[in-house]
């Protein structure tokens, strides 16, 4: 069962048939290990072993009747092994399987979830390679600012995603535990050992200290990790959808030969996948909230979280599998303009170039506030259509008393934006 269970697609780790594997190889160890420590013969784990199965047909229908899921699970295991099922689940409760064997799908999916963060943050460095000396216009509040590249955005998506990577390892680590401390978490049926030999096999760490359940802050912990992940997704997916927009143009989606992007404008190429990425971000930062709902539990438990994770833990994993897949096709099939992001930074005559402009005209007027009002007048000019910003400034008599044709061009050149742009890179990929 343990091999067949290693590592599935996503929805595949999610079904019933791959949860009940999951109880059983729990089931399985927790026997293993109380033959070890002599709580129960040897000869019935033997057997437990050999002819333990399940059928989910079976467990469903028995379910019906008892209303108790792991009831139904033990009942259809016991119908396989016979009469040595009597020690099977020996001085357990449910929770020991229940809570031991979601750690473990958890632990699984951030197997599958990592590899493609692994994947986006691989495609994002080439992405950033590729463009870190192409010239694009940096925006603040929507508004052009100043020039930078498409290297340097795609460096910032890199080193976000790798914080994101982080906070979703250490996430991952915390709800990599497990319990088989029975009914309050005391331990007063089976002894530690046993949880921590069951543990150890399963690839996982003993809680500290458990009731009932290992602690639902460990879950918010791994959702919230996922929340985050997913808001960084939208929020590059979002640039994309705005610079995808008709009047800037820089960069879009891939668009596929025969796909059509409308059913009433044939001339519409629409960054759907990236606003699908944001429909995923928002239900996931709501499944987040509702994590966060299920830490505080009553005494040593309640069942009230249990029906909402039976939702939101497998449609996360789900959600932000998918997600990162769709990501990962958007980075690879990404159109970068070059010569659109060079149109837009010389904009209405370079307007961008105000405050290089400032700086080189500051020194010889001898006030900084005077030689602001002189660019400003011009680069508003500029900005409202009445004359373009370079041959506004070279007609102004105030600023060519201390500027030359020379000197002004001197302050329109890209070079000054992407001197660093190396080191900068550097700091992010060593």
């Amino acid at each position: 069962m343990i091999e067949r269970y290693t590592l599935p697609e996503m929805g595949a780790l999610w079904t019933d048939e791959a949860r009940f594997g999951i109880w059983l190889e729990v089931e399985l160890e927790a026997a293993k290990a109380m033959a070890k420590y002599k709580i129960i013969p040897e000869t019935a784990y033997k057997a437990i072993k050999r002819k333990a199965n399940f059928n989910v047909k079976r467990i469903n229908k028995i379910e019906k009747e008892v209303n108790h899921d792991v009831i139904a699970f033990l009942t259809s295991v016991g119908e396989y092994v016979g009469e040595p099922a009597k020690y099977l689940h020996f001085g357990m409760t449910s929770s020991d399987v229940l809570d031991t064997s979601l750690s473990i799908q958890l632990k699984r999916s951030a197997v599958i979830i990592d590899k493609k963060i692994v994947a986006s943050l691989r495609e994002i460095k080439k992405l950033a390679n590729r463009y870190k000396k192409t010239p694009c216009i940096g925006r603040t509040h929507g508004v052009l600012a100043e020039p930078t590249t498409a290297g340097l955005k795609f460096a910032m998506w890199y080193t976000e995603l790798s914080r994101a990577r982080d906070r979703f390892t250490e996430a991952t680590r915390s709800i990599s535990v497990g319990k088989i401390s029975g009914a309050v978490g005391n331990f007063a049926n089976l002894p530690p050992k046993v949880e921590g030999a069951v543990c150890r096999a399963l690839g996982l760490k003993p809680a500290e200290v458990s009731t009932q359940v290992i602690q639902r802050d460990r879950h918010a912990h791994f959702i919230n990790a996922l929340a985050l992940l997913a808001s960084s997704l939208e929020k590059f997916g979002t640039e994309i959808r705005n610079l995808q927009r008709t009047e800037i143009g820089e960069m879009m989606e891939g668009f596929a030969k025969g796909q059509k992007g409308s059913s009433a404008m044939p001339h519409k190429k629409n960054p759907i996948t990236a606003e699908r990425i944001t429909g995923i971000a928002r239900m996931m930062r709501g499944y987040a909230g509702t994590a966060m709902e299920n830490i505080a539990l009553w005494h040593e438990r309640d069942i009230a979280h249990s029906s909402v994770e039976r939702i939101i833990l497998p449609d996360s994993c789900i959600l932000i599998d998918y997600g990162l897949e769709k990501f990962i096709g958007l980075l690879k099939g990404l159109v970068v303009d070059k010569k659109r992001m060079l149109e837009n930074i010389y904009f209405r005559g370079g307007i961008v170039f105000s405050q290089r402009l400032l700086l080189k005209l500051t020194g010889p007027v001898g006030s900084r506030e005077k030689a602001y009002r002189m660019v400003q007048r011009n680069a508003m000019k500029a900005s409202e259509g009445k004359g373009l910003f370079r041959e506004l400034v070279k007609a102004d008599a105030d600023i060519t008393r201390y500027l030359s044709d020379d000197e002004i061009d001197s302050c329109f050149g890209l070079d000054h934006y992407t001197k660093n742009v190396d080191k900068i890179l550097k700091r992010v990929f060593g």
